[in-house]
C-alpha cells in the first residue's frame, strides 16, 4: 500500500501546488498528534494508574473517563492504546475497558466542535507560532514533566498550523479543481464516501485528522454536506485500526478490547447509515434550538458526529455484558503455560504504569508457583499449608517423602519466567528515580525467588532421607524445619491477602524476621544437646547444620520477596518506613535484649 500512496501523492504534488499545501497540512497535523501523545505519556508515571483504579470501577465511570481523557488528549487512538496496555497488564477489566472505548468515541467528537466552531473562524496560525517556540524550548529541559509540557505545546502548535494549511489549501484548490462536481447523491454516495472515510483514516491512523480534513473541505464547499456526513461515519469506523494494531502485541484481553472497539464502531456506523434521514432531521432541530445557522454545515457536521456516537453508546450499553461474553467465547484464553509469561507483552511497555503493573503481576504469579514448588520439595501439600489445619497435623499426614524433580521445574519454568521478567525490566529502564527504584525492587524479588528455590533443592536431598528416619530425634528436627518453612508461607499468604498498609505489612515482616532468628538460636542449642547426648551421629549433625542454614536462607528470601514486592507498589520509602524496617544487626540487638531481660 505504501508505494501506491507515495506515487499518488507525488502525482498530486506535480499537478497542483494547492494539493501540496493540503497534504503538507495533513502531515503537519499528524506530526502534531504524535508530539501531543508523547507529551501526555510523560504524565503517566503513577498518576494514570491511580486515576484508572478510582474512576473505572463502574460502567458510567469508565465511560466518563473515556470522554474526559479523549477530550483533553484529543486522540481516541491514544486512549485506546493506553486502555489496551492497562487491560493487558491487568489494571482494569474488560467491561471497564469497553466503557472507556465507548466514552473515547464520544470524547473524540469534541475535536470536531473545536475545529468547526473555533478553528475555521479564527486565524489559529497566529497561536501556533508562540506555542511552537515555547514548546521547543521546554523540550530541551532535563525535567521529565517540563519535556512533557513542551511536547504538548509543540503538538498543539503543529495541530493549529496543520489546520491552517489544510484550510488555505482547500480554499485555493477550488479555483483549479472543484471536488464538489464528483459528489454522489443517495445511498450509493453514502456507502462510497463511508468507504473513502474508512480508507483515509486507516492511512492516516487518526480519525481526528480525517475529521479536520472533512470539515476544512466542507467549509471550502469542496464536498457536499451529505458526503461529509458519510466521510465522518467512515472515519469513525476506520479509527479502530489503531486499536487493532495496538492489540496485536497484547494478550487475549487486549485483542478482546480491540474486537469490542471494532464491533461498537461498526454497529454505530450501520445505525447512522440506516437512520441517516431521521438523524438529519434531528440535527436540524438541535441546530435550530442551540442557535446554529441553517447554512453552517461545519457545525451541523459536529452535531451529527456527536449525535450518532451518543446513540451508539445508548444502544450498546444494555448489551455490554453480552458483548464481553461473546468476545470471551470467540477470543479464547491460551492455556496457562508456566514457562510462558502471562502478563508481559510489548503493548504494556508503551506506558510505565502498565509495564510496572505487568511485572508485579507476573512476579506475584511466579511467587505463587515458587511456593507450590517449595511445598512439593518439602513433600507437603500447599493447599493444606494454607488451610486452617494445625501445621503439626499437616506435617504428620505427610511423613513419607515424595519424589519431585525441583531441577526440572526450576530450569524449565521458574528460571525462564524470572529471566523474562528481568529482560522486561531492562526494556523499561527509566531515568525517573521513582520508576527505577520500583524496577530494582521487582528485580530483587525475582532474584530472591531463584535463591529460595536453589536452597530448597539442596535441602530436599537430606530431608527425603531423614523425615522418616528410624532415629526419632533427627526425624523430629527435619520435621521442625519443614514446619517452620510452612508456617512462614502461611503467614506471608495472610499478610498478602489482608490488604494491610505498607507500614503495617513491614511490621508483620519484621516480626517474622525476629521469629526466624530466635528459632535459629533455639535450633543450635538443641543441636548441641543432641550431639553431646549422642542422640544423633556426626554425619546427621553436619547435615542438620547445613540444612538449617538452607532453611534460614529459604525463609529469609521468602520474606525479602514480599518486602520488595510491597515496596515496588509504593515507589518511594517514607522516613517512617525506613525507621520501621529492621536490618540484621538490629534484629540481633532485639534478641540479645530479650535474652538479658529473661535472665
Amino acid at each position: 500500500m505504501l508505494p501506491t500512496i507515495l506515487v499518488i501523492l507525488a502525482y498530486g504534488f506535480w499537478i497542483s501546488p494547492d494539493f501540496k499545501e493540503i497534504a503538507a497540512g495533513v502531515a503537519i497535523f499528524l506530526f502534531g498528534m504524535l508530539a501531543l501523545e508523547e507529551g501526555f505519556k510523560a504524565f503517566t508515571g503513577g498518576t494514570l494508574e491511580k486515576i484508572l483504579k478510582k474512576t473505572t470501577n463502574k460502567l458510567w465511570k469508565s465511560i466518563s473517563f473515556g470522554v474526559v481523557s479523549t477530550s483533553i488528549m484529543q486522540s481516541s487512538s491514544l486512549v485506546s492504546v493506553i486502555t489496551i496496555s492497562f487491560l493487558g497488564a491487568g489494571l482494569i477489566g474488560l467491561s471497564e475497558g469497553i466503557g472507556i472505548i465507548f466514552g473515547a468515541n464520544l470524547g473524540t467528537t469534541t475535536g470536531a466542535w473545536l475545529v468547526a466552531g473555533f478553528g475555521l473562524k479564527v486565524k489559529i496560525s497566529a497561536y501556533a507560532m508562540p506555542m511552537l517556540v515555547f514548546g521547543v524550548i521546554m523540550i530541551f529541559q532535563k525535567s521529565r514533566h517540563l519535556k512533557g509540557i513542551g511536547y504538548i505545546l509543540t503538538g498543539l502548535g503543529f495541530l493549529f498550523l496543520g489546520i491552517h494549511h489544510m484550510k488555505e489549501g482547500f480554499e485555493t484548490f477550488k479555483s483549479a479543481i472543484d471536488l464538489a462536481e464528483y459528489a454522489v447523491a443517495g445511498y450509493p454516495g453514502l456507502f462510497l464516501f463511508t468507504l473513502i472515510g474508512i480508507f483515509a483514516t486507516v492511512v492516516m491512523q487518526s480519525s481526528h485528522a480525517t475529521l479536520v480534513l472533512i470539515i476544512t473541505a466542507l467549509a471550502a464547499q469542496q464536498i457536499s454536506y451529505e458526503n461529509a456526513l458519510a466521510l465522518a461515519i467512515g472515519a469513525n469506523v476506520g479509527t479502530t485500526i489503531t486499536a487493532i494494531l495496538g492489540a496485536l502485541s497484547s494478550n487475549e484481553l487486549g485483542k478482546r478490547l480491540a474486537g469490542a472497539h471494532l464491533i461498537f464502531n461498526v454497529v454505530t456506523g450501520l445505525i447512522a447509515i440506516a437512520f441517516i434521514h431521521q438523524l438529519l432531521v434531528a440535527v436540524d432541530l438541535i441546530s435550530a434550538y442551540v442557535g446554529i445557522a441553517e447554512a453552517d454545515y461545519t457545525l451541523k457536521l459536529a452535531v451529527f458526529h456527536t449525535l450518532f456516537n451518543l446513540i451508539g453508546i445508548v444502544v450498546m450499553i444494555p448489551f455490554t455484558n453480552h458483548l464481553v461474553g461473546f468476545l470471551e467465547r470467540v477470543i479464547k484464553s491460551e492455556p496457562d503455560k508456566y514457562a510462558q509469561p502471562k502478563y508481559l507483552n510489548e503493548s504494556a511497555l508503551e506506558f510505565a504504569d502498565a509495564a510496572l503493573e505487568a511485572m508485579r503481576m507476573e512476579t506475584a504469579r511466579v511467587y505463587t508457583m515458587a511456593t507450590d514448588v517449595i511445598a512439593k520439595g518439602l513433600s507437603l501439600d500447599k493447599q493444606k499449608i494454607l488451610s486452617d489445619a494445625k501445621l503439626k497435623t499437616v506435617i504428620a499426614q505427610h511423613a513419607r517423602a515424595i519424589d519431585y524433580d525441583i531441577d526440572d521445574v526450576y530450569e524449565h519454568e521458574i528460571k525462564r519466567l524470572c529471566s523474562a521478567i528481568l529482560d522486561f525490566t531492562n526494556k523499561l529502564s527509566s531515568a525517573d528515580p521513582v520508576i527505577a527504584r520500583q524496577i530494582s525492587r521487582i528485580r530483587m524479588a525475582n532474584q530472591s525467588i531463584l535463591i529460595a528455590l536453589k536452597d530448597v533443592k539442596h535441602l530436599q536431598k537430606n530431608m527425603k532421607r531423614y523425615i522418616a528416619s528410624d532415629n526419632p530425634e533427627i526425624s523430629a528436627e527435619y520435621n521442625r524445619l519443614r514446619q517452620r518453612i510452612a508456617k512462614v508461607i502461611r503467614r506471608l499468604e495472610k499478610i498478602r491477602a489482608s490488604g494491610e498498609t505498607s507500614v503495617t505489612s513491614i511490621l508483620s515482616l519484621d516480626a517474622l524476621k525476629l521469629t526466624l532468628e530466635k528459632n535459629m538460636g533455639l535450633l543450635h542449642e538443641r543441636m548441641n544437646e543432641l550431639i553431646r547426648g549422642g542422640k544423633v551421629s556426626a554425619e546427621m549433625a553436619i547435615s542438620l547444620m547445613n540444612d538449617s542454614n538452607y532453611t534460614y536462607s529459604i525463609i529469609h528470601n521468602l520474606i525479602q520477596i514480599n518486602h520488595n514486592y510491597l515496596k515496588s507498589e509504593e515507589g518511594t520509602e517514607t522516613e517512617a518506613e525506613h525507621m520501621i524496617a529492621l536490618n540484621r544487626e538490629e534484629i540481633g540487638t532485639v534478641l540479645a535484649d530479650n535474652r538479658e531481660t529473661a535472665e
